[in-house]
């Protein structure tokens, strides 16, 4: 199944309702082919985003559309060729697996023959064909989601929107479904765009992730460039767990209440406050005479594959750092921290 990938420019688009300003103005450029995924928690204006791209809200004035070359500002979404997945799946009870992915072919007047082509290829590539003559109520969730998704991608459209469309799957058919969905987008090399607040969502799916705040952009990336290199507090935050190290700039180190890490702020003076930041798996335990840091457990929460240890006293805050599962370590024990020169984070 081909499908005709194209570009997706977004200049200036912000919007504002009833007087209020829910999204400031966005310039981004999704390539043809891309996953992107907008990531951020509720209210922060991903919604939005999409909703602006599928042609169900009109950025205000200024802010324009482009697929490709074309300027797609003034049209609406049924003549965007876009397709949408949503969370609720919004299918047609009375229609089964066949009649409701092919549905969207039936209203375009596709020749019979080439929408029956194309509906068993989708139902083949989402592994749905044993279910095809069956009742929607017949399926469960993760099936449903399966045949919105097939619906979606039958017209061939340009742009494929998906909006949290994992967030009512339990987490174990959360995890296997989205694993599907990512090989199904590679193969097609759809332009997609994938709203979700769940970060291990955006990691396996996107190419490039928009880490969005407040209405904002914060920071967009790869998965690793977004984990490794947050822009901002505000993205370490949200991307996983950090750990903040405060004290005084010493020279090339930083003297805090548990010990004496490298310095890696920038333009810190002697006897400057300066804050870095770590995260947990970046960290090890080591004898507290040759750490960086010393601290006492105050729990250990076993995780199978690693152990998540709480330590005190090794700065201000309580410091999270994960090891092994297979350590032990009892609540009270005195432990040595030393982190990765790499590890180590910093903001402006």
């Amino acid at each position: 199944m081909k499908l005709e990938a194209v570009s997706v420019t977004l200049r200036q688009c912000a919007k504002t309702f009833r007087g209020q300003r829910v999204l400031e103005p966005v310039d981004l450029t999704i390539e043809a082919g891309e996953t992107m995924v907008l990531l951020g928690p509720s209210g922060c204006g991903k919604t939005t985003t999409l909703r602006i791209i599928a042609g169900l809200e009109t950025p205000d004035t200024g802010g324009r559309v482009l697929f490709g070359g074309e300027d797609v500002t003034p049209l609406p979404i049924e003549r965007r060729q876009v397709g949408m997945v949503f969370q609720s799946y919004a299918l047609f009870p009375n229609l089964t697996v066949r009649g409701n992915v092919g549905y969207g072919l039936r209203i375009r007047r596709v020749d019979p023959a080439e929408a029956r082509r194309r509906v068993d290829e989708l139902l083949a590539m989402t592994e749905l064909t044993a279910h095809a003559d069956k009742p929607i109520d017949e399926l469960s969730g993760g099936q449903r989601q399966r045949v919105a998704l097939a619906r979606a991608l039958a017209p061939r459209p340009r742009v494929l929107l998906l909006d949290e469309p994992l967030t009512a799957l339990d987490a174990r058919l959360r995890e296997s479904l989205r694993a599907d969905m990512n090989a199904l987008l590679r193969e097609l090399r759809v332009t997609s765009v994938y709203v979700t607040h769940d970060q291990a969502e955006a990691m396996a799916l996107a190419d490039r992730i928009v880490v969005m705040s407040a209405g904002r952009v914060e920071q967009c990336g790869t998965p690793r460039d977004i984990y490794h290199r947050p822009a901002n507090r505000a993205v370490a935050q949200f991307i996983g767990t950090f750990n903040r190290v405060a004290g005084v700039c010493r020279g090339d180190s930083l003297s805090t209440r548990g010990g004496v890490v490298p310095m890696h702020a920038r333009a810190a003076r002697d006897g400057d406050a300066v804050e870095q930041f770590f995260r947990p798996e970046d960290a090890q335990i080591v004898h507290p005479a040759s750490a960086q840091l010393c601290g006492s457990v105050t729990s250990a929460q076993f995780l199978g594959e690693r152990t998540r240890l709480k330590i005190d006293g090794a700065t201000e805050d309580t410091l999270t750092v994960d090891v092994p599962g297979r350590i032990e370590l009892a609540a009270g024990t005195l432990v040595g921290i030393s982190v990765r020169d790499e590890g180590w984070l910093t903001f402006a």
